[in-house]
């Protein structure tokens, strides 16, 4: 059955989107559907329907270093399902992503429905099916959007690559192997061993 809102049709069923179609928020907003998605660049992907209890391991231990880090600074740190709407340079959203993990420290950027720009920090955890997506469009996203820094986590490898942001180009660091300690570019006092992330799981 169709609903409709403000004289706009509700989208209640994933099927009904167009995989060609360039989208915008206003249009993700009259999504009603069960499905998580994300929007690159005006294109629609599905994100992981359920992530693996691996996946959510490793979520909870940094979340839990993160939140002993920030908990008392200006910093606010947030966990998907979290908006993060990254206008074009137009000004027109087209972008909306839901880091695992992400650090906001301008809270003008944070409103009702989440976060409008760029956080300062990104955590990405790699699950079975969206490597693809993690390696190739967020990077370029994060990248293009000036996210200051950009962690991607390999759970089943047990390391954490890291990427910081100089002068409009990402830089690799070595990646953070098991038993080694990870220290963050952009919050220097971020520092801990990977065992802390890794170790229980």
């Amino acid at each position: 059955m169709e609903r409709w809102r403000d004289g706009e049709m509700e989208i209640t069923n994933i099927n009904q989107l167009d995989p060609h179609k360039i989208y915008t928020y206003t249009d993700y907003l009259l999504w009603k559907f069960k499905e998580r998605i994300e929007l690159f660049k005006g294109k629609i992907f599905k994100m992981s329907p359920v992530p693996a209890k691996i996946h959510q391991d490793v979520l909870r231990n940094i979340n839990r270093k993160f939140d002993q880090f920030f908990f008392k600074g200006q910093c606010k740190v947030y966990f998907a399902p979290f908006d993060v709407r990254i206008p074009d340079k137009d000004g027109k959203i087209l972008t909306v992503v839901q880091p695992d993990l992400c650090v906001v420290c301008d809270l003008d950027k944070l409103d009702d429905k989440g976060c409008l720009g760029a956080p300062y920090l990104i955590v990405e955890i790699l699950s079975s099916g969206n490597t693809k997506k993690e390696q190739d469009l967020k990077y370029s996203i994060y990248e293009e959007a000036s996210v200051s820094e950009y962690w991607i986590v390999y759970p089943t490898d047990k390391n954490i690559q890291v990427f910081v942001l100089q002068s409009g180009i990402y830089i690799g660091l070595k990646p953070a192997t098991e038993g080694e300690i990870i220290t963050s570019r952009t919050f220097p006092e971020l520092s801990f061993s990977t065992d802390e992330i890794f170790g229980n799981l």
